[in-house]
């Protein structure tokens, strides 16, 4: 195997407890169900995951010691995250929710949105030269390989927890979506939950 199983053992546990973990990729895919119900949810929750394996491929590949090493670049990738999020909450707070006359969120753009989301928060590539390293063992072949295995196994665990979370936000969402007044506490909670990443991402954005 590419990765020893007793490491795998141990790593799996540790992966799932970190996707249990209440941060903005699961906060996001809630926003997404809230927002237009559990399909779109489940496609943010992909739109993650698939981010999340690019981040794992320049992580082995050493992009991530580049970026550290160029605080203007960390800069700039972090506030283009916070402009974006901003960008979605101004949105989702002038547009419907889950209404039966309000346009339905595509599971595609969906997918788009969270893949930028995950790719412009230099924070998860940092996470993972910070996590993955320590279960690598060079001894047993290319850093590579290893890292995509071991990146997979967080990325279909936050998948399935994420999608879940989107999912069940949705239906909840929908049902009582057909109150207006209901729908609007809805759609504002769900551009709060926008801002208040962007605002979480903001102080960051120096570079230090």
């Amino acid at each position: 195997m590419i990765v020893d199983p007793l490491t795998l053992a141990t790593f799996v546990p540790l992966a799932l407890a970190l996707n249990l973990t209440p941060g903005a990729d699961m906060l996001f895919c809630l926003a997404q169900g809230m927002r237009g119900g559990a399909r779109p949810a489940l496609a943010a929750a992909a739109g993650v995951s698939l981010a999340s394996m690019v981040n794992v491929a320049l992580a082995g590949l050493g992009l991530g010691a580049l970026i550290a090493a160029e605080p203007r670049l960390f800069a700039a990738i972090r506030w283009a995250g916070v402009a974006y999020l901003l960008w979605l909450g101004w949105k989702t707070w002038h547009s419907g929710l889950a209404r039966a006359d309000a346009p339905p969120v595509r599971p595609s753009r969906a997918l788009r949105d969270g893949m930028l989301v995950n790719l412009s928060n230099p924070k998860v590539i940092f996470f993972i030269l910070a996590f993955i390293p320590q279960f690598v063992d060079p001894a047993r072949g290319p850093i590579l390989p290893q890292f995509l295995v071991l990146g997979a196994i967080p990325a279909i665990g936050g998948f399935l927890v994420n999608g879940t979370v989107g999912a069940f936000a949705g239906s909840i969402g929908r049902a009582l979506a057909r109150d207006v007044r209901i729908e609007r506490v809805l759609r504002r909670v769900s551009a709060s939950v926008f801002g208040l990443l962007a605002v979480k991402l903001a102080p960051e954005s120096h570079p230090s």
